[in-house]
Protein backbone atom coordinates (compact mmCIF):
# COMPACT_ATOMS: atom_id res chain seq x y z
CA UNK A 1 0.00 0.00 0.00
CA UNK A 2 1.18 3.53 -0.97
CA UNK A 3 2.20 5.77 1.31
CA UNK A 4 0.08 9.24 1.48
CA UNK A 5 1.28 12.33 -0.14
CA UNK A 6 0.39 15.30 1.81
CA UNK A 7 -1.70 18.31 -0.53
CA UNK A 8 1.39 20.76 0.14
CA UNK A 9 4.38 22.03 -1.48
CA UNK A 10 7.68 22.83 -1.36
CA UNK A 11 9.13 26.35 -1.23
CA UNK A 12 12.89 26.72 -3.24
CA UNK A 13 14.43 30.10 -3.47
CA UNK A 14 16.25 32.04 -5.85
CA UNK A 15 20.56 31.06 -6.33
CA UNK A 16 23.31 32.53 -7.90
CA UNK A 17 25.34 29.08 -9.12
CA UNK A 18 28.14 27.61 -10.98
CA UNK A 19 28.63 24.24 -12.62
CA UNK A 20 31.54 22.66 -13.05
CA UNK A 21 32.97 20.13 -15.48
CA UNK A 22 35.85 17.93 -13.33
CA UNK A 23 37.94 15.56 -15.34
CA UNK A 24 40.73 12.92 -13.95
CA UNK A 25 42.34 10.02 -15.92
CA UNK A 26 39.99 7.75 -14.28
CA UNK A 27 37.08 7.05 -11.50
CA UNK A 28 39.23 6.86 -9.10
CA UNK A 29 40.77 10.12 -8.60
CA UNK A 30 37.39 11.70 -10.58
CA UNK A 31 35.22 10.66 -7.06
CA UNK A 32 38.18 12.14 -4.75
CA UNK A 33 38.36 14.95 -6.65
CA UNK A 34 34.37 15.72 -6.44
CA UNK A 35 34.18 14.66 -3.03
CA UNK A 36 37.07 16.95 -2.11
CA UNK A 37 35.39 20.17 -3.77
CA UNK A 38 31.91 19.69 -2.89
CA UNK A 39 33.02 18.84 0.76
CA UNK A 40 30.94 20.68 3.97
CA UNK A 41 29.33 22.55 1.55
CA UNK A 42 25.65 21.08 2.91
CA UNK A 43 23.45 23.76 4.39
CA UNK A 44 24.01 27.80 3.39
CA UNK A 45 22.97 27.63 6.92
CA UNK A 46 26.96 27.72 8.49
CA UNK A 47 28.41 26.52 4.71
CA UNK A 48 29.96 28.88 2.11
CA UNK A 49 27.92 27.50 -0.55
CA UNK A 50 25.88 24.32 -0.65
CA UNK A 51 27.63 21.94 -3.67
CA UNK A 52 27.09 18.35 -5.25
CA UNK A 53 27.52 15.87 -7.18
CA UNK A 54 24.99 16.30 -10.62
CA UNK A 55 26.13 13.33 -13.48
CA UNK A 56 28.87 11.79 -14.07
CA UNK A 57 29.68 12.24 -17.79
CA UNK A 58 32.14 11.40 -20.76
CA UNK A 59 33.72 7.78 -20.89
CA UNK A 60 32.02 5.94 -17.53
CA UNK A 61 29.36 8.36 -17.58
CA UNK A 62 26.45 10.13 -20.46
CA UNK A 63 27.90 9.46 -23.49
CA UNK A 64 26.26 11.94 -25.19
CA UNK A 65 27.81 14.83 -22.55
CA UNK A 66 31.46 14.32 -24.26
CA UNK A 67 34.18 15.78 -21.78
CA UNK A 68 36.65 18.70 -23.33
CA UNK A 69 39.65 16.02 -23.38
CA UNK A 70 37.83 12.88 -23.64
CA UNK A 71 38.31 11.78 -19.92
CA UNK A 72 35.92 10.76 -17.26
CA UNK A 73 33.97 13.77 -16.05
CA UNK A 74 32.00 14.70 -13.38
CA UNK A 75 29.43 17.65 -13.25
CA UNK A 76 29.06 19.67 -10.01
CA UNK A 77 27.13 22.73 -9.19
CA UNK A 78 27.64 24.94 -6.27
CA UNK A 79 25.20 27.49 -5.24
CA UNK A 80 24.81 30.73 -2.85
CA UNK A 81 21.48 32.56 -1.93
CA UNK A 82 20.56 34.91 -3.88
CA UNK A 83 19.11 37.21 -1.17
CA UNK A 84 23.16 37.53 -0.07
CA UNK A 85 23.73 40.91 -0.80
CA UNK A 86 27.34 39.79 -1.11
CA UNK A 87 26.32 36.71 -3.57
CA UNK A 88 28.35 37.29 -6.57
CA UNK A 89 31.61 37.16 -4.27
CA UNK A 90 30.37 34.73 -2.37
CA UNK A 91 30.22 32.13 -5.12
CA UNK A 92 33.56 33.54 -6.30
CA UNK A 93 35.37 32.91 -3.21
CA UNK A 94 33.74 29.21 -3.21
CA UNK A 95 35.21 28.73 -6.60
CA UNK A 96 38.05 29.81 -5.79
CA UNK A 97 38.89 27.77 -2.48
CA UNK A 98 37.22 24.73 -3.82
CA UNK A 99 38.67 24.67 -7.20
CA UNK A 100 41.85 25.53 -6.25
CA UNK A 101 42.58 23.52 -2.49
CA UNK A 102 40.64 20.56 -3.89
CA UNK A 103 40.31 19.95 -7.82
CA UNK A 104 43.76 21.65 -8.51
CA UNK A 105 45.72 19.41 -5.40
CA UNK A 106 44.33 16.16 -7.08
CA UNK A 107 46.30 14.22 -8.98
CA UNK A 108 45.49 14.17 -12.44
CA UNK A 109 42.31 16.75 -11.95
CA UNK A 110 41.38 19.62 -14.53
CA UNK A 111 38.70 21.97 -14.52
CA UNK A 112 36.50 23.37 -17.11
CA UNK A 113 33.14 25.69 -16.82
CA UNK A 114 30.47 24.73 -19.99
CA UNK A 115 28.10 27.61 -18.67
CA UNK A 116 27.00 30.05 -21.42
CA UNK A 117 26.40 33.17 -19.67
CA UNK A 118 27.09 36.73 -20.02
CA UNK A 119 27.95 36.32 -16.36
CA UNK A 120 31.62 35.01 -15.25
CA UNK A 121 33.93 35.25 -12.82
CA UNK A 122 38.33 35.11 -14.01
CA UNK A 123 38.74 31.91 -12.05
CA UNK A 124 41.21 30.53 -13.82
CA UNK A 125 43.52 33.79 -13.89
CA UNK A 126 43.28 33.99 -10.03
CA UNK A 127 44.20 30.05 -9.77
CA UNK A 128 46.87 29.99 -12.36
CA UNK A 129 49.05 32.35 -9.86
CA UNK A 130 49.86 29.69 -8.10
CA UNK A 131 52.34 29.09 -10.75
CA UNK A 132 54.45 31.40 -9.27
CA UNK A 133 54.99 33.08 -13.14
CA UNK A 134 56.03 30.15 -14.63
CA UNK A 135 52.28 29.48 -15.33
CA UNK A 136 50.74 30.24 -18.78
CA UNK A 137 48.13 31.06 -21.35
CA UNK A 138 47.57 28.15 -24.06
CA UNK A 139 44.53 26.59 -25.67
CA UNK A 140 44.15 22.93 -25.03
CA UNK A 141 41.48 20.82 -27.00
CA UNK A 142 39.98 23.79 -28.23
CA UNK A 143 39.72 25.66 -25.15
CA UNK A 144 41.23 28.49 -23.87
CA UNK A 145 43.16 27.76 -20.59
CA UNK A 146 45.63 28.06 -17.84
CA UNK A 147 48.73 25.80 -17.87
CA UNK A 148 50.32 25.80 -13.99
CA UNK A 149 53.23 23.37 -13.94
CA UNK A 150 52.85 21.25 -10.63
CA UNK A 151 54.86 18.04 -9.16
CA UNK A 152 52.44 16.29 -11.14
CA UNK A 153 53.11 17.59 -14.61
CA UNK A 154 50.47 19.98 -15.37
CA UNK A 155 47.15 21.59 -14.40
CA UNK A 156 45.18 23.34 -16.27
CA UNK A 157 41.61 24.85 -16.48
CA UNK A 158 39.62 26.82 -17.89
CA UNK A 159 40.14 30.89 -17.73
CA UNK A 160 36.42 31.86 -17.20
CA UNK A 161 33.94 30.37 -15.13
CA UNK A 162 30.23 31.41 -15.88
CA UNK A 163 27.47 31.20 -13.67
CA UNK A 164 23.24 31.99 -13.54
CA UNK A 165 20.37 32.06 -11.46
CA UNK A 166 18.95 28.92 -9.93
CA UNK A 167 17.44 27.24 -7.73
CA UNK A 168 18.02 26.23 -3.64
CA UNK A 169 15.42 24.45 -1.42
CA UNK A 170 13.60 21.91 -2.38
CA UNK A 171 12.51 19.11 -0.46
CA UNK A 172 10.54 16.21 0.37
CA UNK A 173 10.03 15.28 3.74
CA UNK A 174 9.57 10.86 4.23
CA UNK A 175 7.50 9.89 7.43
CA UNK A 176 7.94 6.50 8.54
CA UNK A 177 7.04 4.15 11.52
CA UNK A 178 11.19 3.46 12.15
CA UNK A 179 14.20 5.11 11.28
CA UNK A 180 15.03 1.91 9.32
CA UNK A 181 11.36 2.49 7.02
CA UNK A 182 12.04 6.17 6.92
CA UNK A 183 15.32 6.16 5.59
CA UNK A 184 14.95 3.43 3.06
CA UNK A 185 12.22 5.64 1.51
CA UNK A 186 14.39 8.63 1.18
CA UNK A 187 17.31 6.60 -0.18
CA UNK A 188 14.87 5.42 -3.03
CA UNK A 189 13.41 8.79 -3.43
CA UNK A 190 17.00 10.39 -3.19
CA UNK A 191 18.49 7.90 -6.10
CA UNK A 192 15.34 8.14 -8.62
CA UNK A 193 15.85 12.06 -8.06
CA UNK A 194 19.20 11.56 -9.07
CA UNK A 195 18.93 10.47 -12.16
CA UNK A 196 17.25 14.00 -13.51
CA UNK A 197 19.85 15.97 -15.13
CA UNK A 198 20.89 19.50 -13.50
CA UNK A 199 19.89 18.45 -10.08
CA UNK A 200 21.94 17.85 -6.95
CA UNK A 201 21.32 16.41 -3.34
CA UNK A 202 24.33 18.57 -1.32
CA UNK A 203 23.26 16.68 2.19
CA UNK A 204 25.45 13.50 3.40
CA UNK A 205 24.27 11.09 0.85
CA UNK A 206 21.86 12.96 -0.34
CA UNK A 207 20.06 13.31 2.94
CA UNK A 208 19.51 15.02 5.93
CA UNK A 209 17.84 13.63 8.96
CA UNK A 210 17.94 16.74 11.07
CA UNK A 211 15.54 19.27 9.00
CA UNK A 212 15.49 22.50 10.61
CA UNK A 213 12.91 25.41 10.70
CA UNK A 214 14.40 29.57 10.52
CA UNK A 215 15.27 31.07 14.24
CA UNK A 216 16.29 30.02 17.36
CA UNK A 217 15.29 30.78 20.97
CA UNK A 218 18.98 31.51 20.71
CA UNK A 219 19.83 35.02 19.28
CA UNK A 220 23.00 33.61 17.79
CA UNK A 221 21.79 31.47 15.32
CA UNK A 222 19.64 31.55 12.34
CA UNK A 223 17.96 28.06 12.51
CA UNK A 224 17.19 25.15 14.92
CA UNK A 225 15.82 21.87 14.93
CA UNK A 226 12.57 21.41 13.19
CA UNK A 227 10.45 20.09 16.92
CA UNK A 228 7.23 20.64 16.35
CA UNK A 229 8.30 17.20 13.62
CA UNK A 230 11.51 15.18 16.14
CA UNK A 231 9.44 12.37 17.37
CA UNK A 232 11.05 12.07 20.35
CA UNK A 233 9.65 15.47 21.66
CA UNK A 234 6.01 14.51 20.73
CA UNK A 235 5.03 14.21 24.68
CA UNK A 236 7.06 17.43 25.24
CA UNK A 237 5.35 19.68 22.39
CA UNK A 238 1.91 18.18 23.27
CA UNK A 239 -0.37 20.00 21.18
CA UNK A 240 2.26 21.91 18.98
CA UNK A 241 3.99 18.45 18.09
CA UNK A 242 2.80 18.20 14.22
CA UNK A 243 3.85 14.63 13.62
CA UNK A 244 1.12 11.85 12.43
CA UNK A 245 0.28 8.96 14.09
CA UNK A 246 2.79 6.29 13.89
CA UNK A 247 5.48 8.86 12.73
CA UNK A 248 8.48 7.93 14.44
CA UNK A 249 11.41 9.21 12.22
CA UNK A 250 11.91 11.65 9.60
CA UNK A 251 13.97 12.10 6.60
CA UNK A 252 14.71 15.28 4.17
CA UNK A 253 15.91 14.92 0.54
CA UNK A 254 17.38 18.17 0.00
CA UNK A 255 16.69 19.79 -3.75
CA UNK A 256 19.12 22.32 -5.97
CA UNK A 257 18.91 22.54 -9.46
CA UNK A 258 19.33 24.63 -12.78
CA UNK A 259 15.34 25.78 -12.46
CA UNK A 260 12.23 24.93 -11.64
CA UNK A 261 11.18 22.62 -14.33
CA UNK A 262 13.75 20.93 -12.96
CA UNK A 263 13.21 20.40 -10.10
CA UNK A 264 9.30 19.44 -10.27
CA UNK A 265 10.63 16.52 -12.25
CA UNK A 266 13.14 15.46 -9.56
CA UNK A 267 10.29 15.97 -7.18
CA UNK A 268 8.35 13.88 -8.52
CA UNK A 269 10.24 11.07 -9.33
CA UNK A 270 11.49 10.59 -5.78
CA UNK A 271 7.65 10.27 -4.82
CA UNK A 272 7.24 7.78 -7.03
CA UNK A 273 10.38 6.17 -6.25
CA UNK A 274 9.57 6.28 -2.30
CA UNK A 275 6.00 5.97 -1.80
CA UNK A 276 5.59 2.30 -2.00
CA UNK A 277 8.41 1.71 0.96
CA UNK A 278 7.21 -0.69 3.64
CA UNK A 279 6.48 1.50 6.79
CA UNK A 280 6.65 4.69 5.07
CA UNK A 281 3.06 6.43 6.30
CA UNK A 282 3.36 10.44 4.93
CA UNK A 283 5.16 12.19 2.06
CA UNK A 284 5.25 15.39 2.79
CA UNK A 285 7.54 18.85 2.32
CA UNK A 286 8.63 22.04 4.03
CA UNK A 287 7.53 25.51 3.48
CA UNK A 288 7.56 29.39 5.42
CA UNK A 289 4.25 29.87 3.46
CA UNK A 290 5.61 32.04 0.76
CA UNK A 291 8.07 34.05 3.76
CA UNK A 292 11.82 32.12 2.38
CA UNK A 293 11.35 31.68 -1.28
CA UNK A 294 8.31 32.50 -4.48
CA UNK A 295 9.29 28.81 -6.38
CA UNK A 296 6.77 26.14 -5.11
CA UNK A 297 6.77 22.62 -5.99
CA UNK A 298 3.86 20.96 -5.48
CA UNK A 299 3.30 17.41 -4.60
CA UNK A 300 0.33 16.88 -6.68
CA UNK A 301 1.17 17.13 -10.18
CA UNK A 302 -2.04 18.37 -10.89
CA UNK A 303 -1.10 21.29 -8.91
CA UNK A 304 1.81 22.50 -10.25
CA UNK A 305 2.15 25.35 -12.72
CA UNK A 306 3.14 25.35 -16.15
CA UNK A 307 6.69 25.54 -15.71
CA UNK A 308 7.94 25.14 -19.08
CA UNK A 309 7.19 28.44 -19.94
Amino acid sequence: MAAEVEDTYAEAFRSLYAEVLITARDRRWLDHAVSSATGNASSTIMCDCEAGLDRYVGPGGDQSFPTPDNRPGALIQFHVPRFRKDRVTALERSLLVRLSQNVLTCPTARAFSLMETPDWLPIGRKIAYFGDRHQFKDERNGRKVWVIPILGGEFWLDRRFGYSDGLMGGNLWLMGDSVDSALLAAERGHEAAMKIPDVICPFPGGLAGSGSKAGSSYKFTIASTFAEFCPTLRDKMGAACKLPPGVNSVMEIILNGKNLQTLVKATQAAIEAARSTPGLLLVSAGNYGGRLGKSFIYLDPNKQPDTTG
